[in-house]
């Protein structure tokens, strides 16, 4: 299936000097299946280590990191010559190898022309672990605190991008729906609206995606099959795996706590004020018992933080409340499973009058906006005004507002615009494309076309979602604040 990430994986591959790749992101996600269609596509050969499963090279990295001897070892054992530019070598789920981590920053030092690609599920969560427990425990032995230290995250050393689950045009494309997608983008340009049965069909695929979701395996059952029940089916092995990986990267003692924040959040989203309390997770639940919690949660990627803002000013960053906030799954299609949202119900998502439909589209464009690398805020007053998310494109400020419906009210997003002169606001419903009062709006379908200005800490290119940004996008409502 197609992925916008491999249009930056090809970038990092062409980029001179490009440093060993790391790709994040949450189990299932297709981080092995992209890194390995990428070796086929764009390489004479590639090598994939499965550091999880085969003992031998852990073992081998224990004893011997020279990258020399490691490329001797890996081709001796794979019957794979190994050759700079030439070759991929992949190693997969590198959180379980501290020594793989090591390795990676002596390759750029020592050998940067081979090129090595690393991918890691829960390397957030294995990377803060080590430095928590050398950090609490001060009687641990020299040669224990150099191990620590070998899983000391190479900074510097190595480039970084993230796989997020398919957003909406990744699923068109996997229906056979490209047509749609391109479509979909050239009336967020235009705000021109769609035809009344173009609309109508597309507000039907993003229904069917609510229940599918994201993830790529049950994007595949989908295609394959078009049963939703089978796609129930994967999304719950999958629950079943975090579930899994909750009492294996995690003391006992903090892996209940973790499964406990887990299981309240359909609770928390319900909520009219969707702010995270502690107290849902347990009684009497604070954020010292809690919080360590919360980051096991976020590093894992299973879940989102949307971080409350108390202004609209630039930079948002400087005034985040990282005591407040809201919590998301990674993926819809997860977030309709764990709360046991009737698949009928899902696939008239726009007209049946429930509450929880709410926080299942307001769940879809956060998930939408972080895979565009848009960082999650929400806005608050000290009244009664709320906005879902704001967001900051370079000098403005953009208050976003979510309906799941055509009943859309402005008063929050009114109360912002007049405070913090916004030039453009994004109202995000089933409502079809149009431009008025200041107001863009965006039919829930085209979420994935929201993009912000942003220079890539990698180099790669001045990119969106993967992809290449046109400094004349919609000129018109950013005219304002381009260069």
């Amino acid at each position: 299936m197609k992925r916008k990430i491999t249009e930056q994986l090809v970038a990092w591959k062409n980029r001179p000097g490009h440093k060993p790749l790391i790709l994040q992101g949450a189990r299932q996600v297709g981080k092995s299946y992209i890194l390995e269609k990428f070796g086929e596509e764009h390489y004479k050969n590639y090598v994939r280590v499965s550091l999880d499963l085969v003992p031998d090279v852990r073992n081998f990295l224990k004893e011997n990191i020279n990258p020399l001897e490691v490329i001797a070892y890996l081709e001796s054992l794979y019957n794979v010559r190994i050759t700079p530019h030439d070759t991929l070598i992949i190693l997969d789920e590198i959180q379980d190898c501290k020594r793989a981590l090591l390795a990676l920053k002596y390759f750029q030092e020592e050998y940067p022309q081979y090129d090595i690609v690393a991918a890691g599920s829960l390397l957030g969560v294995a990377v803060n672990k080590g430095e928590k427990e050398q950090e609490e425990d001060e009687s641990t032995s020299i040669v224990e605190k150099e191990a620590e230290e070998d899983f000391s995250y190479p900074v510097g050393k190595v480039d970084e991008l993230t796989l997020y689950p398919m957003d909406f045009e990744e699923f068109l494309w996997a229906t056979n729906n490209d047509v749609l997608a391109e479509e979909i983008r050239e009336h967020y340009k235009t705000n021109e609206g769609l035809a009344e049965s173009v609309h109508k069909m597309a507000l039907d695929l993003y229904q069917k995606y609510l229940v599918v979701g994201g993830m790529p395996e049950s994007v595949k059952i989908f295609v394959e099959t078009h049963s939703f029940i089978e796609c129930r089916s994967v999304q719950q092995n999958i629950l079943n795996g975090y579930d899994s990986d909750m009492g294996k990267y995690a003391k006992p003692a903090t892996t209940v706590k973790i499964k406990a924040c887990w299981n309240s959040i359909p609770a928390q989203l319900a909520k009219e004020n969707k702010k995270f309390q502690y107290k849902l997770a347990k009684k009497g639940g604070t954020a010292k018992i809690f919080g360590e919690a919360i980051n096991w949660l976020i590093l894992s990627g299973t879940v989102l933080k949307c971080k409350l803002v108390s202004h609209g000013h630039i930079p948002l960053t400087a005034y985040e409340d990282d005591s407040d906030f809201k919590i998301y799954l990674s993926d819809v299609g997860l977030l309709g499973a764990k709360a046991q949202m009737p698949i009928p119900m899902l696939l008239n998502a726009v007209e049946t009058d429930n509450t929880f439909l709410g926080a299942v589209a307001e769940n879809y464009v956060a998930q939408t906006l972080r895979a565009n690398g848009i960082d999650l805020r929400y806005w608050k007053n000290d009244n009664t005004a709320e906005l879902e998310f704001v967001i900051q494109d370079g000098m403005s400020v953009i208050p976003v507002e979510v309906k799941k419906g055509t009943k859309v009210k402005a008063i929050s997003m009114n109360t912002f615009v007049q405070e913090y002169k916004s030039p453009i606001a994004y109202r995000i419903s089933s409502k079809n494309f149009g431009l008025g009062n200041g107001i863009k709006s965006i039919p829930l379908y085209a979420a994935f076309c929201i993009e912000v200005e942003k220079i890539s800490t990698s180099k790669f290119s001045w990119t969106d979602g993967g992809h290449k940004r046109n400094a004349n996008f919609d000129k018109t409502l950013y005219n304002n604040k381009l260069d």
